[in-house]
């Protein structure tokens, strides 16, 4: 692969002149990266090679039968392979080390084509370290790993190797990169309304087509990597390269990205590379019997808000093992790319803990930054986009880092999207601590519009954060117990009923079409999925009440959650058509305080809101750029979308053609209270 050529000061500088100052820091950064780049592409055979470490590392079987595994583990000085194939016999299968610590064995086949170590089965390594301790560990780059609770938390390796015949093969190519990526972020084990774990089997056959008719066109799938504890929600990963086993086989998960593939859905993984669980016996930490293998030794190589431990970047082994476990889930599951969660606390070295981002560039550039942790990001993101120019890669950053979406090339740090954590923060603030009279359109606009030039987000009013224990979904803060009682057609449309369904409306329509460049929507949060999200966990007597989603009540037909679901697919199925998603920045020519009112226009279209939680407007007077003829498309006001019929889709209206609010022409409509309105021509 070529070296990447010399790093251009000018290309950071035509998207921001602020940056001036901080260009050498930028610099020195993009020169550490090069440097791990030309080592790769001299030693390793480039990232192609590089990448694939799963091809050597781990277990691999070859057409004869014949098992290689290898393993790195450095401090050790004895190793052997155990398990159910040896009767767990601790002397008969010893390992060899080469110069670099990395031990390995040659298993030849029982008859030709037949493994020694059968499908399925459980496997360890025993080591001894040089004190003459014996430690055992599940294999680092293990593909299955599964935990019997009624024996013990802790988790059991297993020799993946299904027959051809059990293996899934893909049917359907990627879909195309989408033109700008609707996501629906989900998580397999809640996705079922019966109180127990969901399997990768039902989402495929009943999650995936609620996607594809709501109109998401990208999937992102979390808590996937196998991590021991259900209640951390993925995020305390054990085994990097073992697909969570209490939703089903690999397999099983094969066939739902295919399927998703089927119906041109692409899917990304929440890939957790900022940290990693702290277990000894079922994990990363101490794999060898030292501090210092895959992590950095002592407080640096440990997260004191997480009790996790902090990935040594540096090392050539690690960057081995953290690539390459990118590639396998690209390779092996057919995944399109990944949400990294946790970026602010990988690139800064106080972790984000206690600290404030105010937006000032020495906060970015100064010595808080990470440059080791920001150089690995660099690389994942070269890597994966020089393998695959489709990939996306999206960043969870709430710091607002410069140049985070910007390529590697262009002195950036190489993702696609960035997530706007800012804007779902916004509502929840709103909703706890403002009355609908105090709200800001001021600053609501420039919360949905403040994200840096040339670098692409992905808005979104609520995610999982918000729905999660200790705090509840938007819905449920703006109706709180009389969904209850009150979601029936059979009941009376009562006013908290009725705010909450315009608001719940009006707020995912402002954010979609205003707030950036890609949209997320949390897994039953677009019909209004009352109360919050709390795992099987000691303090609720792992209890499954709050950690499924009720799609009862959005299918059953008198409930008033089928409304906003429309609403939902009707926003989404709009801008597919419409694509303002990808079109420039929105122009707001107005943002009135008393009125309530909120009018831009993107892609073409006129988007209006009337916040007010009284006032209706009577030809009231609208800028517009673009004359000629405009009619409804859309309106929060109809039946369909549990509305009033005030307004109806339709109706036209006719600019005229003086200056109004910053445009050449403007037209008058009527808008009732609590209403949103989307105009084209």
């Amino acid at each position: 692969m070529a070296a990447t050529s010399a790093f251009d000061p000018q290309s950071v500088l035509n998207l921001d002149g602020y940056l001036e100052p901080f260009i050498p820091t930028i610099a020195h950064r993009h020169e550490r990266f090069q440097k791990w780049k030309d080592t790769i592409d001299k030693y390793e055979g480039g990232y192609e090679k590089f990448t694939r470490g799963f091809d050597k590392m781990g277990f691999n079987v070859k057409e004869s039968g014949e098992v290689v595994y290898r393993e790195w583990a450095p401090n050790t000085t004895e190793a052997h392979l155990i398990g159910d194939f040896n009767q767990w016999n601790r002397l008969s299968h010893p390992l060899k080390k080469n110069d670099f610590g990395v031990w390995e064995i040659t298993l030849p086949p029982k008859a030709p084509g037949v493994c020694a170590i059968p499908h399925d089965s459980k496997v360890k390594i025993s080591m001894i370290t040089p004190t003459g301790a014996r430690i055992e560990r599940i294999p680092a780059w293990i593909q299955r790993v599964t935990q019997d609770l009624t024996f013990s938390p802790a988790y059991e390796g297993r020799f993946w190797n299904p027959s051809t015949s059990e293996r899934y093969q893909f049917k359907n190519p990627r879909p195309p990169q989408p033109r700008a990526i609707r996501i629906y972020e989900a998580h397999v084990g809640i996705s079922t309304s019966e109180h127990r774990v969901g399997t990768y089997k039902e989402f495929t056959k009943d999650t995936l087509p609620r996607i594809h008719a709501l109109g998401y066109n990208t999937i992102q799938l979390m808590a996937v990597m196998e991590h021991p504890y259900y209640a951390s929600f993925g995020y305390q990963v054990t085994s990097f390269f073992a697909a969570s086993s209490r939703y089903g086989t690999p397999e099983e998960l094969r066939e739902l990205v295919d399927t998703a593939h089927s119906m041109g859905i692409t899917v990304l993984l929440d890939v957790v590379h900022s940290h990693a669980c702290k277990n000894v016996l079922d994990g990363l930490n101490a794999f060898d019997g030292t501090d210092h293998q895959y992590f950095h030794e002592g407080s640096k190589g440990r997260h004191e808000l997480w009790d996790s431990r902090l990935f040594n970047y540096g090392s050539h082994e690690v960057l081995r093992f953290l690539l390459s476990n990118l590639r396998f889930y690209m390779e092996e599951y057919q995944f399109d790319g990944f949400r990294f969660d946790g970026v602010t606390s990988m690139m800064y070295v106080h972790h984000g803990i206690g600290t404030g981002f105010s937006g000032g560039y020495p906060d970015y550039f100064g010595p808080g930054a990470d440059e080791e942790s920001i150089v690995y990001l660099m690389l994942a993101n070269d890597a994966m986009h020089a393998l695959y120019p489709s990939v996306i890669t999206i960043a969870e950053d709430v710091s607002g880092m410069p140049l985070l979406c910007v390529p590697v090339s262009q002195g950036g740090i190489g993702f696609d999207y960035r997530l706007s954590m800012a804007i779902p923060d916004m509502w929840i603030k709103l909703l706890k601590h403002k009355t609908d009279d105090e709200w800001d359109m001021g600053n609501i606009v420039h919360t949905l519009t403040d994200r840096r030039h040339g670098e692409k987000s992905v808005a979104y009013a609520e995610s999982h954060d918000q729905a999660l224990v200790g705090d509840k979904t938007l819905a449920f803060w703006l109706m709180d117990k009389e969904m209850y009682t009150h979601m029936s057609d059979l009941t009376p449309m009562t006013p908290i009923i009725a705010r909450g369904l315009s608001l719940h409306k009006m707020i995912r329509l402002l954010v979609h079409s205003l707030g950036g460049e890609g949209y997320l929507n949390f897994e039953g949060n677009e019909f209004g999925h009352p109360e919050w999200l709390d795992f099987p966990r000691e303090g609720n007597n792992n209890s499954f009440q709050h950690a499924r989603r009720q799609w009862n009540i959005v299918d059953d037909q008198i409930l008033r959650y089928r409304y906003l679901n429309n609403f939902d697919a009707a926003i989404n199925h709009l801008e597919e058509e419409h694509k303002w998603l990808s079109a420039p920045q929105a122009y707001v020519s107005l943002k009135h305080g008393g009125d309530k009112m909120v009018a831009y226009e993107r892609s073409g279209l006129l988007f209006i809101f009337n916040f007010h939680p009284t006032k209706s407007f009577t030809d009231y007077r609208i800028g517009v750029d673009e004359a000629g003829e405009y009619h409804i498309i859309l309106t929060s006001d109809e039946k369909k979308f549990g509305g009033f019929e005030n307004v109806t889709c339709g109706g036209k209206f006719s600019t005229t053609p003086t200056e109004w609010n910053g445009r050449k022409n403007w037209l008058q409509i009527y808008i009732p209270s609590r209403t949103c309105l989307v105009l084209g021509k």
